[in-house]
């Protein structure tokens, strides 16, 4: 069984991957067999150190995915560096809380840049680089439960999301012909940078907490076997699906 999920011989290209989820999710790649090529606002160490400690091979980009990027040229340094990518992870995001009549456009735009514009051109140029070099690849999005709910105080942040979720079915119709899947993770409460504010706030961290089935908030290794799963060269018949890893917190 083990060898339905041995990414030995592959490289992964993860956005967001200096913590968090990002982390995580490069992490558990590696550890499966995959080289790992990230992408990060800012120097990722600690990232480089667990990578280079499973044994795999470690490339990082610090790119601002805020701002107009290139996607071809950031995809074939790391082709470059380590000969292809054959896993592509969009998991770099940001997210701005405000009342919906206080939103200004600079937050939202910068949302709508990172969640949404950089995973789209990221995932056209890994795709036509997929199929030049007649790859199985994989996408695998971040999508959020967000994805499915409206939430409070974030509409740049849900909006975005949905439009993760949409993109990623988008993508899945065009690419399963050419042997790319494009799936989604969306995870719940997750214990990270972006929920720092919530989780400081006793009264809201209590309101959470009592609707997740499981009674805790989601750790970046909750996503292992998600992402394991959709990058797995045995999965080849899962494309366009939208999974929630979120405790429960859907099904309440």
């Amino acid at each position: 069984m083990h060898s339905l999920f041995d990414l030995t011989g592959k490289t992964a290209l993860v956005t967001g991957a200096r913590t968090g989820l990002g982390q995580g999710l490069a992490l558990a790649l590696a550890e499966a067999g995959a080289d790992i090529a990230a992408i990060g606002s800012s120097p990722m160490p600690e990232t480089e150190r667990l990578i280079r400690d499973t044994g795999r091979r470690f490339h990082a980009q610090e790119v601002d995915l805020s701002r107009p990027f290139d996607a071809e040229q950031h995809l074939a340094a790391a082709v470059s560096v380590l000969g292809g990518v054959d896993i592509l992870v969009n998991n770099a995001g940001i997210i701005r809380r405000a009342d919906l009549l206080d939103v200004q456009a600079e937050d939202w735009d910068a949302v709508m840049d990172v969640n949404l514009r950089s995973a789209f051109f990221l995932s056209q140029a890994a795709a036509r680089h997929m199929i030049a070099t007649g790859r199985a690849g994989r996408i695998v999005n971040i999508a959020s439960m967000l994805s499915l709910e409206g939430g409070v105080r974030v509409p740049a942040y849900a909006a975005s999301k949905h439009g993760v979720a949409g993109l990623t079915k988008a993508m899945a119709n065009e690419l399963a012909a050419k042997a790319i899947t494009v799936n989604a993770i969306a995870p719940g409460y997750m214990d990270t940078d972006n929920t720092e504010a919530l989780r400081r706030d006793p009264e809201r961290q209590a309101q959470i907490l009592a609707r997740i089935p499981t009674g805790r908030w989601g750790l970046p290794a909750d996503l292992a076997t998600a992402i394991l799963f959709f990058a797995a060269p045995a999965s080849s018949y899962v494309t366009g699906t939208v999974l929630p890893v979120d405790g429960g917190w859907m099904v309440r």
